[in-house]
Order: structure tokens, then C-alpha cells, then sequence
């Protein structure tokens, strides 16, 4: 395994720190491999945003507007199917 040396203000490494002290890092080099697994999780998998999400919405709402209800528009693909049968026979 290859060994990084980093340096870090104060604040920062006292809060490295006081990850490892809660017993759910074994060190801290522990506690900064899980960072960076998660920010690579992040980066391989993003995830929408409230823009993104707001550009959906919007796209759809500019979308046409359909009046016919599942139960018709099933209803419809049974009778297109019933007449395509009878060309066919």
C-alpha cells in the first residue's frame, strides 16, 4: 500500500481526529480511505438535483396532455389487437 502525507489546518485534523476517537475508524488514515470512497461513490453514481428535478417537471408539464385514462387506453390496444386478428384470419 502506497503512503500519502497531507497536511491540514488544525481545525480540520482535530476533526479527523475526533472521528477516529469515536470508535468508528481505526485511524485516521482509516477515516480519509472512507472519504474518498465515498466521494468516489458520489462521483460514479450522481445523484439528481433540485435543478435537475425542477427541469423534469417542468419538461413534462410542457408536455401534451393526455385525456384518456389507463383503463381506456388499454381498452383501445384490445380492440386495435381484436381487429388486427380478424385482417389477419
Amino acid at each position: 500500500m502506497a503512503t500519502m502525507t497531507i497536511s491540514l489546518p488544525d481545525p480540520l485534523k482535530d476533526w479527523v481526529e475526533a472521528q477516529v476517537e469515536t470508535g468508528d475508524y481505526a485511524s485516521a488514515s482509516d477515516y480519509v480511505r472512507d472519504l474518498i470512497r465515498r466521494d468516489r461513490a458520489r462521483h460514479d453514481h450522481p445523484k439528481l438535483t433540485i435543478e435537475d428535478l425542477r427541469r423534469i417537471v417542468e419538461e413534462s408539464l410542457e408536455g401534451p396532455d393526455s385525456v384518456d385514462s389507463v383503463k381506456d387506453v388499454i381498452a383501445e390496444g384490445r380492440r386495435i389487437i381484436a381487429g388486427k386478428g380478424r385482417a389477419n384470419g
